[in-house]
Order: structure tokens, then C-alpha cells, then sequence
């Protein structure tokens, strides 16, 4: 009897070692950085356009800029710079050629490129083939009382950064952002502040075909 109670006693202690790692509650969110640069492309479901940007992205500060990029000669196309400032709730629209400028109310609130702690992990795979592989994890907005989620994004497992998100409202998806060639920390804070025109802003959305 001694024998058995201390063959069971090993095994205990082993089961309890091999499990001492493991999570029940499964991955955690990693944490994005909070500034960089880098480049998207964003796919609006609504008008079937793809927008190519290079942004700057300040999570310290909420504050984001986007300049278009021309992308060969488009006719009746406009081109414009957005600084986005959420602290001070106001957009800036800058037409790129001509410098005009408008001002505009931001009503949306700060929805920051992260995975946020409540997100509901989804699953992790390789993007890429053999010798050129990047492991990334995706995440959504998903709850149990609801079936469809609103937001799912791609982010790397090492560093975090953003690859992918994609929204979507009322079954369908709106949008849809890849993102590419990032670099941590702001080169150039100025860009942030929106050049002279816009002292003399209206307050209207410059529309982006002529």
C-alpha cells in the first residue's frame, strides 16, 4: 500500500509541474505600439475604392495623420491631407495642390490601432510560405449574447503590430485596412499641426472627385 500511495504521489507531482505554465483563460492580448509610421490601404465596401495613405499614428497623444498617395494619373481626382486631432475633437481636410482647407467636428471617439483587453481571441497562423513566414493572432469584438462581430483585427505575436482590420455594420462588411511597411516613433511631430490655410478653414468636406 505504501508502494502505491507513493506511486500516485510521483505522478501527481508530475501532472502539477507539466501543467504549471499552461493559461486557462488562453492568449492574451499583446500590447501595439503607441507610435509609428508606416503605410495602408484601405477597401470601402460601399464604393468599391481602395485609398492608399501613408499615416502617422500617435496613440500618446490621439492624434493621426493621412496623406493620400497618388497613385499614377487618375483624372477628376482629388488628393488630401487629414490630420486627425480627437483630443481637441476637430478634424483638418487638406486638399494636397491647392491647400485648401477645412475644419470639421470630430463626433467619433478615439478608436486607437490595438487589440483592446476585453477583444475574444479568434485564432494564430502563419502569413506567408516556407522561409518567409510572419506568426500573427486575430482578434474580435465578439461576445457570447452576440453572434456576428463588428471588428476583427490582425496583429503580429512579436511585436504587435497591426497587419489587418476589417469593420463591419449591420451584417455587412464597411471597411477593410492592410497595413505595411511600419517604423516605430514619429520622424517629423510637426505634421501634426495643420499648416496656415487652415486658419482660414470652412467648416464643410471638400468632396474627392471634381
Amino acid at each position: 500500500m505504501a508502494g502505491i500511495a507513493l506511486l500516485l504521489l510521483l505522478l501527481f507531482s508530475m501532472r502539477s509541474f507539466s501543467t504549471a505554465g499552461a493559461s486557462p483563460s488562453g492568449p492574451s492580448p499583446c500590447l501595439a505600439p503607441a507610435q509609428w509610421e508606416g503605410r495602408t490601404v484601405q477597401y470601402d465596401h460601399s464604393t468599391g475604392r481602395n485609398t492608399r495613405a501613408a499615416v502617422s499614428y500617435d496613440a500618446s497623444q490621439q492624434r493621426v495623420r493621412v496623406l493620400e498617395e497618388k497613385k499614377g494619373l487618375v483624372p477628376c481626382k482629388r488628393f488630401f491631407e487629414y490630420i486627425y486631432l480627437y483630443q481637441e475633437e476637430v478634424m483638418f481636410q487638406i486638399e494636397q495642390v491647392t491647400k485648401l482647407c477645412s475644419k470639421l467636428t470630430l463626433n467619433e471617439p478615439w478608436d486607437p490601432y490595438d487589440i483592446p483587453d476585453n477583444s475574444t481571441y479568434e485564432d494564430q497562423y502563419y502569413i506567408g510560405g516556407p522561409e518567409d513566414q510572419i506568426f500573427v493572432q486575430e482578434w474580435s469584438d465578439r461576445k457570447p449574447a452576440r453572434k456576428y462581430e463588428t471588428w476583427v483585427g490582425v496583429y503580429t505575436l512579436k511585436d504587435c503590430y497591426p497587419v489587418q482590420e476589417t469593420y463591419t455594420r449591420n451584417y455587412s462588411v464597411t471597411t477593410s485596412t492592410r497595413f505595411f511597411d511600419i517604423k516605430l516613433g514619429i520622424s517629423d511631430p510637426s505634421i501634426f499641426t495643420p499648416p496656415a490655410s487652415c486658419q482660414v478653414a470652412e467648416p464643410i468636406r471638400m468632396v474627392k472627385d471634381c
